[in-house]
């Protein structure tokens, strides 16, 4: 097994692990990377403040000045309470898809207890987002968080675009979420194409309500919005920020990354180890240790650590089987069942491939009638 030497990443876990001569993995040298084009000190302070300014500057005469899509997790109810520390009026975003814990929603109702933001809440319909997701498991992907991540983008699109905002912020920031998880453990998330392919080939629902635009509309409408990753301009120190909004915004831990929903902790906590042979916290632990909030030896010691109460994982595993009409017998067929790569289905790579060789022909061409 080959390892880092600064984090915990592997190749067991990740097989594209590339390490340099002095046993340094690939992400983090992209860590590095990253954080160092984030400006620090005086210039943090320079920047978010512009940021701020700007945002209310856009939002002048609306109702609201920007967006925010809500969990009920830790970054989002952070930015949340930074949001309302800073006078902005965000209106808040969340997809509801059925697999909200109670801790989450509680979360979320803290959340607008406490700042008087206005909330959104789109409810998907659970019949056809149920067949969605059986289709994604039928498949024999790894991202079979796809259609809901893709949906909550949309579901912020729509939203800004209604109440003509320009300033989506985010809940990413690179000190505790760093960059790009390993290929092999995700898919490109605005993949629409890929949602469609799947859901024809094992859907039996028709796909009406689910909230998706077509290839060349969200690439259109992506280039109407500003992003803001605003936590990066803060001192984002994870235990500290738990303390904080525990304190201040009445937030309660759900015990891991993106747990606030019951399907997603028994994927990633479940599905992707026994299925997939990945562990999320060993990329999540790295990011900690890399950006210096624990140490090496700290992040072995919890990743050494069962992903989730093992109470738990049995009655989530009953849970998610009878929610998803699965039997017993019929997710274990699941869970043996051969692995598929996104790319075997209908995918929007294809799509960008045919972009930037067109591009490139296009090119030449654009630049001899400009001279």
């Amino acid at each position: 097994m080959l390892s880092c030497k600064r984090c915990i990443m592997d190749d067991q876990n990740d097989p594209d692990l590339v390490l340099d001569n002095n046993g340094i993995c690939n992400h983090c040298h992209n860590f590095d990377l990253a954080y160092g084009k984030i400006p620090t000190g005086a210039q943090a302070d320079e920047h978010f403040s512009r940021t701020i300014e700007a945002i209310k500057a856009d939002g002048k005469d609306k109702p609201y000045d920007c967006v925010i899509g809500v969990s009920g997790g830790v970054d989002s109810t952070y930015l949340c309470h930074v949001a309302k520390q800073q006078g902005l009026r965000p209106l808040l975003v969340h997809c509801d898809n059925g697999w909200n814990s109670e801790l989450s929603v509680m979360n979320i109702e803290n959340i607008v207890q406490k700042t008087g933001f206005d909330l959104h809440t789109l409810v998907l319909d659970w019949q056809e987002f149920k067949d969605i997701q059986l289709s994604f498991f039928k498949a024999g992907v790894v991202d079979i968080e796809l259609p809901y991540d893709y949906a909550l983008i949309i579901s912020i699109y729509k939203a800004a675009l209604k109440y003509k905002i320009k300033f989506v912020l985010t809940g990413h920031n690179i000190v505790t979420e760093g960059t790009y998880l390993p290929k092999s453990w995700r898919h490109e998330k605005m993949d629409i194409v890929n949602i469609k392919g799947i859901h024809k080939r094992f859907g039996k629902l028709p796909m009406k309500s689910f909230p998706h635009f077509s290839f060349f509309k969200q690439y259109r409408i992506n280039k109407k919005f500003t992003y803001v990753n605003l936590l990066n301009y803060t001192s984002y120190n994870k235990a500290a920020v738990k303390e904080l909004i525990i304190r201040e915004m009445g937030w309660r831990d759900y015990g891991g990354k993106h747990y606030e929903s019951i399907f997603t902790r028994f994927y990633q906590g479940y599905i992707l180890k026994e299925k997939f042979g990945i562990d999320k916290r060993q990329f999540h632990l790295s990011v900690l240790v890399q950006s210096g909030q624990i140490t090496r030896e700290q992040a072995l010691v919890e990743y050494a650590l069962p992903a989730y109460a093992a109470n738990q994982c049995a009655e989530d595993k009953e849970y998610v089987i009878k929610k998803l009409d699965f039997t017993p017998a019929t997710f274990l067929d699941y869970m043996n069942a051969p692995i598929h790569r996104h790319e075997e289905y209908p995918s929007i790579l294809r799509y960008w491939d045919m972009y930037f060789k067109a591009v490139k022909i296009a090119k030449p061409v654009t630049s001899l009638l400009k001279k």
